[in-house]
């Protein structure tokens, strides 16, 4: 059974972001006949999602673009809680942790550029409309390098938790595919090539649909860790390779074993086999194999004395 939890954030985020973006795109192209909006150029026939958002669909645009963000600072928010309270594997420097912060700031700052760039438009405000579109863009690309960071480092302490890998990649690739098409879009935009801008424009909004639902991954393990008893504690692992520690601490029992058997074999053939017991008289040597039992004089410790307080044998 599927157990809601906070994992439902990002899944609300992306979810919302990929509705909005659908239903520009079919508006534009369906009902609106890829007509050419007043904010396009005049050789332009492909619109930018501003272009849709700029129309009659713009109280869409701007109600979609508040969940989005809202829902995914939660996500962040979230993550850093869980972290700090043991419901996911903790933060455990302060590296770390100033990841999680600065994920968090970067992600709000980019939030605050989505909002505002839906809210001027295109059309009438293309100057503020482009400077919350950088802010948008540069915020969210931040965020994600630092997220990247903190779940490598976390990748590296904890690395019986495999989700921590994932989740590091799934990152990297977002962050190096978003970069690469950013570049893309802005140099087209700077030479006029408006038609292939707002191919990557379009392209960058869908794959960050994908960058939303990948923080899923991140949240649900909390599912598991609502009792205080599966709580995750800070100490980090103390081995690197566990297995590999774990057949090298079993190598040096087995040595350890052998080392021991390797001295009672020596003891045995330096006295015959037997044993000795010490009684008022003296020592009484014993054979290993169950023999006759036959007193001897008990061996001679240092200054010449007897071990028996010093007193000679007469048992002989």
């Amino acid at each position: 059974m599927l157990r809601i939890s906070y994992w439902v954030f990002p899944i609300i985020s992306g979810v919302v972001w990929l509705t909005t973006l659908l239903a520009l795109l079919l508006y534009w192209i369906v009902d609106e006949k890829r007509r050419r909006y007043p904010s396009m150029d005049e050789k332009q026939n492909i619109a930018f999602i501003s272009d849709v958002g700029a129309s009659d669909l713009k109280p869409l645009f701007i109600v979609g673009c508040v969940i989005t963000g809202v829902f995914l600072d939660i996500s962040f928010l979230s993550d850093r809680w869980l972290r700090h309270r043991g419901r996911l594997v903790p933060n455990a420097t302060r590296g770390e942790k100033v990841l999680s912060g600065l994920t968090i700031f970067f992600a709000v700052v980019g939030t605050v550029g989505m909002i505002f760039l839906s809210i001027f438009d295109t059309h009438h405000h293309p100057v503020q409309h482009d400077i919350f579109l950088l802010l948008f863009i540069v915020g969210f690309v931040l965020s994600a390098v630092c997220i990247c960071w903190e779940y490598q480092r976390l990748g590296n302490r904890y690395r019986d938790h495999r989700i921590l890998r994932t989740s590091f990649w799934i990152k990297l690739i977002f962050v190096v595919v978003e970069i690469l098409l950013a570049i893309g879009f802005i140099t087209f935009t700077f030479i006029t090539k408006f038609d292939t801008a707002a191919v990557f424009e379009w392209v960058i909004a869908f794959i960050f649909s994908a960058y939303l639902f990948s923080f899923y991954v991140d949240l649900y393990p909390a599912v598991n860790t609502k009792d205080p008893r599966n709580l995750h504690s800070k100490e980090p692992q103390q081995s690197r390779f566990p297995a590999v520690a774990g057949a090298a601490q079993e190598q040096e029992m087995e040595e350890g074993h052998a080392t021991a058997s390797s001295l009672q074999s020596d003891t045995d053939q330096l006295t015959g086999g037997r044993y000795y017991s010490a009684d008022a008289t003296g020592v009484t040597v014993g054979s290993g194999a169950g023999g006759n039992d036959a007193p001897v004089v008990p061996p001679v410790g240092q200054n010449g004395h007897h071990a028996n307080g010093g007193r000679h044998s007469n048992n002989f």
